[in-house]
Order: C-alpha cells, then sequence, then structure tokens
C-alpha cells in the first residue's frame, strides 16, 4: 500500500481527501466563472430582450432531423455522464475492461459534442451573425428581420443591431468557454485511457478516474444551464 501513497501524505485516505478538495476547490471557482457570465447574459437579456429574442430564433435554426442542434448536444453529453459515471464504477471494482469501454465512450461522445458545435458555428458564420462591422448588410436577411423586429417592438433600429451583436458575444463567448473545457475534458480522458490500457488502476488507486469524472459532470451541468438560456427561453 506505501507505494500508493506519496510521501507528504500519512495514508492513502488522506490522499484521496486532498485530491477531492483540491478538484471541489477547483470547481467552485469554476461556478464563479460561469456564474460571471450566466448572470450577465440574463441582465443584458432582460434589458434587451427583442435583440435576444431574435438571436434566440437564429441559434434555433440549425436543426437535423428537426431536432435543434443543441437538444443534440444535450443528449450527448447526458449520455456521456452516465459512461463516466459507469466508468468510475468500474474503476472502483477493478473492472479494467470495462473501464476502457466507458472511457472510450465518453471520448467519442465528447469528440460528438464538438463536432456538431462546430457544424453549428460553421452555419451560424454563413447566416452572416458573427460579431463585427459587416454583419447587417441590407440585402442579409438577418437585417430585414431586425427591420420588421425593430417595427414591432418600437425600438430604435441601430440600437437594436448593437443589442443583437452583444448577444452572440455572449453566445460565441460562453458556448466557446464550454467547448474548451471540453476539448481539455477530452485530453483528461485520453491519459486515462493510456493509464488504464496500463493496467494503473485499482480498487485501491481509482483517484484519478473519480476526480477527473467530477470534472466531466461539471462541464455536463454547466451544459445543463447553457441549453435553455440560449435555445429555449424566447
Amino acid at each position: 500500500m506505501s507505494e500508493l501513497v506519496a510521501h507528504q501524505f500519512d495514508d492513502l485516505d488522506q490522499q484521496v481527501e486532498a485530491d477531492t478538495l483540491g478538484m471541489w476547490t477547483f470547481l467552485a471557482t469554476e461556478v464563479l466563472f460561469f456564474g460571471g457570465m450566466i448572470c450577465g447574459y440574463c441582465v443584458y437579456r432582460h434589458l434587451y430582450f427583442p435583440a435576444w429574442h431574435q438571436g434566440s430564433l437564429v441559434v434555433d435554426n440549425f436543426r437535423w432531423l428537426g431536432v435543434s442542434s443543441g437538444a443534440w448536444n444535450t443528449a450527448v453529453l447526458l449520455t456521456s455522464s452516465l459512461t463516466v459515471a459507469m466508468g468510475v464504477r468500474a474503476a472502483k471494482l477493478g473492472q479494467n475492461r470495462l473501464l476502457m469501454t466507458m472511457l472510450a465512450i465518453t471520448l467519442v461522445l465528447g469528440v460528438a459534442f464538438l463536432a456538431i458545435k462546430a457544424s453549428e458555428y460553421t452555419h451560424e458564420y454563413h447566416e452572416g451573425v458573427m460579431p463585427g462591422p459587416n454583419v447587417f448588410h441590407p440585402d442579409k436577411e438577418i437585417s430585414r428581420d431586425l427591420h420588421h423586429a425593430a417595427e414591432i417592438a418600437g425600438k430604435n433600429e441601430i440600437a437594436l443591431q448593437r443589442h443583437f451583436q452583444l448577444f452572440w458575444v455572449f453566445y460565441f463567448f460562453m458556448t466557446g468557454v464550454h467547448a474548451l473545457h471540453m476539448l481539455i475534458g477530452i485530453g483528461l480522458f485520453t491519459y486515462l485511457l493510456i493509464e488504464a490500457r496500463r493496467q494503473k488502476f485499482t480498487p485501491e488507486k481509482h483517484t484519478p478516474v473519480e476526480i477527473m469524472g467530477l470534472y466531466w459532470h461539471f462541464v455536463d451541468l454547466v451544459w445543463i444551464f447553457l441549453f435553455p438560456l440560449l435555445y429555449l427561453v424566447r
């Protein structure tokens, strides 16, 4: 057992508690980070509702088999949370083959999420909603939609355009940072899969799997907040 315990710890239980506390502390800082973005998004949505409404309509336009990309990504991430939980259980029970299978499936689902998001970004680029000086060309459909929305809401069209761009700044920043966390998670689970192939995890030493599972669950939970805010709330 001594070879499992680093020299700065008295025993394995203390080491596990320290590792787990470190991850929870990190996740607490992540809550503050994402919480600030979500709070800002909600405040500006309340202040600039007509522009935010138009932005949400554009986000929801990208669909596959009649289902929005956000719903597909939500299904992918919820499934990946299940495979992570099953992987942690397999590690605790010493079922190394099952652990490798669950890690591999989680990696495939993580890549699938990023692929769907990349396709969505490509669609939005072609829709012409990327923040910048050339978004509102008169010939673009989005310009006509905003003009119509401004007339209905009785708002200044120039102000509505600026607020609409602010929506996309929040959208790309929030989803982009989340995608970056997904990419980091894919790297971490690739490491776990390599270590599992080397049979480095046992019922006594499986803390890395459990801790990185906490990280993955947190990233999934963030998306559970982003999905309704960006895709469902009208």
